[in-house]
């Protein structure tokens, strides 16, 4: 249940702005978890989330982001335990999820801010990232699949 708490949260405050601890505890009862304040703030803790300037000039949680700065090793965890299995199709690699985590596991992909990849597009439980060549989609299927070993 704490993983796939923490993968909605991730969702969440990828799809909106969220300012408090309070608007994430409604946002996650609104997606059906019922969480309290302290164990929203422990996600947070864990999940290494940071609060950012938005461009309406509020701060708002956002995931710690790679280049310089440690990447949180819960995305990696998040990553690990969604992933099902990892393909490519010329410079698409596909990534197959359990069902609801393919948002949280993207998001945690993401945030290794890969070179080689132009953009990424998450379902419920697959998700596509698009490579600059087939080349970068064979070494990236390679990476993540690393990844998803430990």
């Amino acid at each position: 249940m704490k993983v796939k708490r923490q993968a909605k949260i991730l969702e969440i405050i990828q799809a909106r702005s969220i300012e408090t601890q309070d608007e994430l505890i409604r946002a996650l009862e609104e997606s059906g978890y019922n969480a309290t304040q302290a164990t929203v703030s422990r996600d947070i803790k864990e999940l290494r989330l940071i609060k950012i300037l938005n461009g309406d000039g509020k701060y708002c949680y956002s995931v710690m982001k790679a280049g310089g700065e440690q990447v949180a090793t819960k995305f990696m965890s998040i990553f690990q335990d969604a992933v099902s299995s990892i393909d490519f199709a010329g410079n698409l690699v596909v990534v197959k999820c359990m069902s609801g985590m393919a948002q949280a596991a993207c998001a945690a992909m993401d945030s290794l801010q890969w070179e080689s990849v132009v953009g990424t597009l998450a379902g419920e439980d697959t998700f596509v990232c698009i490579t600059r060549t087939p080349e970068s989609a064979v070494e990236l299927v390679e990476e993540l699949k690393k990844l998803q070993r430990g």
